[in-house]
């Protein structure tokens, strides 16, 4: 019997689509993301994001099996660039301007087995602090599923003996990124190039960019404000969980508002703003509005 394996690679949730691949399946943000939780198959990684900023010298990562079956991940480091539409790209190389963080961080365990409901930490540590210059390196932790193996001498049956036969192995995996901070931020945000479409005349969905400077990403959640002539304001969208990583300059972005909440969206204003994500007093990135129509 021929086996092979397959690769579905998810592109950045908040990116531009996806696209087929054979070998793994990585996931960037799910739906878990705004829960600050990481999910592929039956793993949950929580933080979704490992960010040392100031004296933490380390951090733990969380992961459970909430599968009926035992499983196995192998822990190893990627990198990855992100393009202007927000999907990533795997490189080996750093562009200009950019900082692999592998060299300053270590790791442990780099093999991890889940029993069913089953949870262990995984422990990220600073190293070489001292060789650190100003600026931010990225890294991405990669827990890549090791696929049962089936005994030597066991294979299955073909019911028709002169078909050929192939067995697709999905190989689940996740990552999530590792960031170092050194020195000060210089980083500034600015919101530009909005525009709304109405898509099939039912579907109002908003284009705009994302301009960063300075030598830090920028991480945060894009919240959508309608403000109509009367100056009634209503929310109309929310996403939470946008990054600009370095070197980027520039990242384009769209997503569909509220189409259910009776607002005409061919009158008033639309008031657009990137906050970071705090529980007590969210810092204000950027803010923009768009005069409709």
């Amino acid at each position: 019997m021929k086996k092979s394996e397959i690769m579905n690679k998810s592109i950045d949730h908040y990116g531009s689509g996806y696209f087929l691949i054979f070998l793994f399946t990585f996931l960037f943000i799910s739906g878990f993301a705004a829960q600050g939780i990481q999910a592929q198959g039956n793993l949950l990684i929580t933080p979704r994001r490992v960010v040392f900023d100031g004296k933490k010298q380390s951090q733990d990562l969380n992961l459970a099996n909430t599968g009926k079956d035992t499983a196995k991940y192998n822990v190893s480091i990627v990198q990855y660039r992100m393009k202007e539409d927000g999907a990533f790209e795997e490189i080996t190389t750093p562009d200009e301007g950019q900082n692999f963080a592998d060299k300053f961080i270590r790791f442990f365990p780099r093999s991890v087995t889940l029993a069913p409901n089953e949870a262990q930490v995984v422990k990220m540590q600073l190293i070489k602090t001292d060789q650190l210059k100003p600026g931010e390196y990225r890294s991405h932790v990669y827990f890549r599923s090791v696929p049962k193996q089936t005994a030597l001498g066991v294979e299955e049956k073909l019911k028709d003996s002169t078909a050929i036969g192939v067995k697709l192995i999905p190989i689940f995996g996740i990552t999530i990124p590792v960031i170092i901070h050194s020195g000060e931020s210089t980083t500034k945000v600015s919101l530009s190039d909005l525009k709304l479409n109405i898509i099939n005349d039912t579907i109002p969905r908003l284009q705009l960019a994302f301009n960063r400077t300075g030598n830090m990403s920028v991480y945060g959640d894009l919240l959508v404000e309608y403000i109509s002539g009367q100056g009634d304001t209503k929310q109309v969208g929310t996403v939470k969980g946008i990054a600009v990583y370095t070197p980027n300059l520039t990242r384009r972005f769209q997503m569909d508002l509220d189409n259910k909440n009776k607002v005409d969206y061919h009158n008033g204003t639309l008031k657009v703003t990137y906050s970071a994500q705090s529980d007590v007093k969210p810092e204000k990135y950027a803010e923009a509005e768009l005069k409709l129509p």
